[in-house]
């Protein structure tokens, strides 16, 4: 159902311009209809330009087809105001003002990694594309990618041939598939996954939103994966974008003969973790899975490290950056408890762990995170038990 905050949400992004004035004033009137009604006073003392206030002075109403797609099942437009809009995309710079999502939600807060390439990748960049995918699919992590030929196309396809989770973030409309041969994966990511973009559903492909769609890319990961690169390459941007919001970064080392291998050669020697199997990632990724896991729990209502308003960033965890006490405080609760008596010593998947513990799916998701990361759970193709 498209609500009056939906309408007022549109509204505020057919702004254009500059976004930190427009996340200035979501987050000092908290709902999109109260950012309309504030008045032009407010809307100036919030930074916006004279282009801006015009716009929102106006009452037109928006596209039909973006008005089309909004009211149909399974799409979402998800703003910066909310509570649901993603922990770990706050914390890029200038995020996104609202996300348009085909699919759910809830999966932009899964933790998840990016599997990004070269366009035009040699054959054995694509097997470990292949290979990293459905490792990182069969351990339990999403993985997102932006939908470009290539390294990312084959890494949505092995992820959704393991039956993992993968969310595809567009330069384009959510509606647009491109480039065009990728009409059929973008039909099976609708269908298996979700879709995500910033621009609005009709928006045509532009070369100026390619970089910002990779800031989305990093921001909503813990880590970025880099399979292979030239030593000009929109994958190095993604991996620069990551650096920059605190992530970290991967990359697979080639062959020195390789033209694709030297932008990852480059990303080892300022620093990049160089990766050659599933295990180089996961212990690297620990730090920010924790947080995430904790902001999760902020979400749910459960325990937490501290407050957090809305607008102002994500919450510090408490002790100096050491997860390890607020974790460690909420894991002691009775839904911890209700769901470590849910697993038993032989693999159990998601699906029988919300039926036996009564929990939701987003609960069972978070904690499963926190007892795997503590070494108390193992997973094995998507399916937990008590680890021995």
């Amino acid at each position: 159902m498209i609500t009056d905050d939906h309408l007022a949400l549109l509204r505020l992004l057919a702004c254009g311009g500059a976004s930190a004035p427009r996340r200035r004033l979501l987050g000092h009137t908290r709902t999109p209809v109260a950012a309309l009604e504030a008045g032009p006073a407010t809307w100036r003392a919030c930074g916006l330009e004279p282009a801006q206030l015009a716009t929102l002075r106006s009452s037109a109403s928006p596209p039909g087809r973006i008005l089309d797609w909004l009211a149909a099942p399974g799409h979402h437009l998800l703003g910066w105001h909310e509570a649901d809009y993603p922990s770990l995309l706050r914390q890029v710079d200038s995020p996104p003002l609202a996300l348009f999502v085909a699919g759910d939600p809830d999966a932009l807060w899964q933790p998840a990694v990016a599997v990004v390439g070269s366009r035009r990748p040699s054959p054995g960049g694509l097997d470990n594309a292949r290979g990293f995918a459905r490792a990182l699919a069969r351990s339990g992590l999403t993985v997102t990618s932006g939908m470009a030929a290539g390294i990312d196309t084959v890494a949505h396809q092995a992820c959704l041939a393991q039956g993992g989770s993968t969310i595809a973030v567009l330069g384009t409309g959510p509606d647009v598939a491109y480039p065009p041969g990728n009409l059929d994966l973008h039909a099976d990511l609708l269908a298996r996954g979700v879709v995500v973009s910033e621009f609005p559903p009709g928006t045509g492909p532009r070369p100026e939103h390619f970089p910002r769609r990779n800031r989305i890319i990093a921001g909503l990961t813990l880590g970025t994966l880099v399979i292979e690169a030239a030593a000009r390459s929109g994958a190095l941007i993604t991996a620069r974008l990551a650096a920059e919001a605190g992530r970290e970064v991967f990359a697979v080392p080639g062959s020195v003969h390789n033209p694709m291998a030297r932008g990852c050669h480059r990303l080892i020697g300022e620093g990049a973790t160089l990766v050659q199997d599933i295990d180089d990632l996961t212990d690297a990724l620990a730090p920010l899975a924790f947080r995430l896991a904790d902001d999760l729990r902020r979400r749910l209502g459960a325990p937490t490290s501290g407050d957090h308003v809305i607008g102002e960033g994500p919450p510090a965890v408490s002790g100096g950056g050491a997860p390890g006490n607020s974790l460690k405080e909420s894991c002691d609760g009775p839904d911890h408890n209700t769901l470590w008596e849910s697993l038993g010593h032989d693999p159990t998947d998601m699906d029988q762990l919300v039926e036996r513990s009564g929990l939701t799916a987003a609960q069972v998701s978070s904690m499963l995170l926190v007892m795997e990361l503590e070494g108390r759970v193992t997973s094995q193709h998507g399916r937990y038990f008590r680890r021995h």
